[in-house]
């Protein structure tokens, strides 16, 4: 089958599967006689593979150390596991990181006024380099204080 088909029968993009060929992530297509990619079954369901790590968010090194032990029909499902594993722990740690944005980021809207007064806790906290300082409450450099009505 051509890439399209291939494409669409793989849920991958044609431009992802060049993409993956050019990598080294799969073996490069067969050609017809007239140049063009044609894949085999095998070559659609490893894309099918490489398709569902992506959609769980694994890496192409890691999409290709799966590759590798799937093919491998001496693994051990230990091998496995502690890739998955660690996958998931990475995974735990930026969902930790983007709760610990959206907390940051709810502080600092619910301290701005968010009306004509040009003060925001928002840039100000944008706009320095010192960490966990409570930037709410302060009047941005050289701005004059206004009284919080």
């Amino acid at each position: 089958m051509n890439i399209g088909q291939a494409a669409k029968a793989s849920g991958v993009s044609a431009k992802m599967i060049r993409y993956y060929e050019q990598s080294g992530l799969i073996p490069a297509a067969d050609r017809t006689a007239s140049g063009y990619r044609d894949y085999s079954d095998t070559d659609v369901h490893m894309l099918r593979f490489i398709r569902r790590a992506r959609d769980l968010g694994f890496s192409v090194a890691e999409i290709s150390d799966l590759l590798g032990l799937w093919r491998d029909e001496t693994r051990q499902s230990a091998e496995v596991k502690r890739l998955a594993q660690g996958h998931i722990d990475e995974l735990e740690k930026k969902i930790k990181d983007l709760q610990d944005m959206a907390r940051t980021l709810t502080v600092l809207v619910n301290a701005c006024h968010g009306d004509h007064r040009p003060h925001c806790p928002i840039l100000q906290s944008l706009e320095t380099d010192i960490e966990n300082e409570d930037l709410a409450i302060q009047p941005r450099s050289g701005a004059v204080a206004r009284p919080v009505q």
